[in-house]
């Protein structure tokens, strides 16, 4: 029988299950170091590599650009599709085996996709890409960090997505150089070799921290011991509660909004708007550039700020943004400010949603939960080049495009906000530390159903 204490409402947090390899201490770089090496090698070539390699590879197959575009965005759905499972073994594995396996699997996709004949192995590839690619970008390494690092997780998050957002700056260049000299099927031929060298052996001799895996008897930090079925229980209170969903459904519409706006609608509306086509190109570097400002900027927004006026805040900046894409006329250096602060609240929504999940719920089961609450992001990611462009089409325009687009991110900002009032119930108690590093004690439910409040920090929202 599962005390109270140990019960999870919809608006709770897990009990802790698995430890930090030294209690709270900073486990040092050397992990940081090398998943962000593993997510540089990852994303440039499962991802990156792609734009740069399209039109060689639709010119020397006779293939449509829609139908091989469409091979790639299967594989970042079958990813978002792949990710809950992968949670759940990442929780009770760890990350070393998982990752590992993840980048064996993409260095078999990738030699696939090379040797593909016809676009339905090509299509088949992608998809095995796409399991690969759940296993061995973002979500798995934030996890890793989440479970490693404890209240130091936004320090070292801040770190990993600097370093990863290199992918492009290290893969694009490369793969244009492999494509000046061989075939494009020697291009991922190489791009394979390349995983194999770099990301295989990371994963497997270097993720060797403790892991203390979901499927057995664990105890939360009180000192409590949770059975595996109270914390699946837990797990399934939280996936079917109204604040899940709707704070993920709030960060999805957010995600289609930012990445049909830079995908798709940014450089074509910059030149409608006089800039010449090197300068529109430039901007889009600029707001690469501002991603980083963004992720610079996390951690004193975090250090200020409650989770919930965080993670609204974040939302609507990135409504605001587009809007303002949409109004402004010019001139050219307003336009490219407006584009930098696209990229900025870009930026701050990837950490947003690295760090949204244990907030909220603990970090107890956070792959698990976490593998749930990405799909839907990561399919709308997938679905924004092809969405942004349909809407443009309907609307007749890419100014109303991108008006509309800040009205959808606006109405996640509304959900965003509603997940925190839905939230405000008490909560089973907790004790560990926060991200800042600080006692962290939630209300407690009594074996009578009465609340207290222990002599600690208030409950957050």
């Amino acid at each position: 029988m599962v005390t109270p204490r140990k019960e999870l409402t919809s608006a709770g947090r897990l009990p802790a299950s698995g430890a930090r390899a030294d209690g709270d201490a900073f486990p040092g770089w050397r992990i940081v170091a090398v998943l962000a090496l593993g997510q540089i090698g990852s994303w440039g070539v499962l991802y990156y590599a792609f734009p740069v390699a399209l039109e060689t590879i639709t010119a020397d197959t006779g293939w449509s650009e829609t139908a091989t575009t469409g091979a790639f965005s299967g594989g970042l759905i079958a990813s978002a599709l792949a990710g809950i499972p992968v949670g759940r073994w990442l929780d009770r594995f760890g990350p070393r085996p998982v990752m590992t396996a993840g980048s064996l699997l993409a260095v078999a996709a990738t030699v696939g996709v090379a040797l593909s004949p016809g676009l339905g192995w090509f299509f088949a590839a992608w998809l095995v890409a796409g399991v690969a690619m759940s296993a061995v970008l973002y979500q798995p390494a934030f996890a890793a960090v989440t479970r490693w690092y404890g209240p130091h997780r936004v320090r070292a998050l801040t770190a990993l997505t600097l370093v990863a957002g290199l992918a492009s700056t290290v893969f694009a260049p490369l793969t244009s150089l492999l494509l000046e000299q061989l075939s494009w099927r020697d291009t991922y031929l190489v791009l394979a070799g390349v995983l194999a060298a770099v990301t295989v052996p990371l994963h497997l001799t270097a993720l060797d921290l403790p892991w203390h895996g979901t499927g057995s008897a664990a105890q939360t930090t009180n000192g409590d011991e949770v059975d595996p079925p109270a914390r699946d229980r837990a797990v399934r209170a939280v996936l079917t509660s109204r604040p899940f969903w709707l704070l993920s459904g709030g960060l999805t519409l957010t995600a289609f909004g930012l990445y049909a706006t830079s995908v798709t609608l940014l450089i074509p509306l910059l030149t409608e708007r006089g800039m010449s086509a090197s300068l529109a190109a430039t901007t889009l570097g600029l707001l690469g550039a501002g991603q980083l400002l963004g992720r610079l900027g996390y951690a004193p927004l975090s250090a200020r700020t409650a989770p919930a006026t965080r993670a609204v805040v974040i939302v609507a900046a990135s409504a605001a943004a587009i809007g303002l894409l949409a109004a402004v006329p010019g001139p050219a250096w307003t336009l490219i400010v407006v584009a930098v602060l696209v990229g900025a609240v870009r930026g701050a929504g990837t950490l947003l949603q690295a760090t949204v999940v244990a907030e909220q719920w603990g970090p107890a089961r956070y792959a698990s939960l976490a593998g749930a609450f990405a799909a839907p992001i990561t399919a709308a990611g997938a679905l924004a080049p092809f969405g942004g462009a349909a809407l443009a089409h309907v609307v007749g325009s890419r100014t109303g495009a991108l008006t509309a687009l800040a009205g959808l991110v606006a109405l996640g900002a509304l959900l965003v906000a509603a997940a925190h009032r839905v939230r405000r119930s008490p909560a089973p108690i907790t004790a560990g530390r926060d991200a800042r590093g600080r006692s962290a004690m939630r209300w407690a439910r009594t074996g009578r159903g009465s609340h207290r409040r222990p002599r600690s920090d208030p409950p957050s929202t």
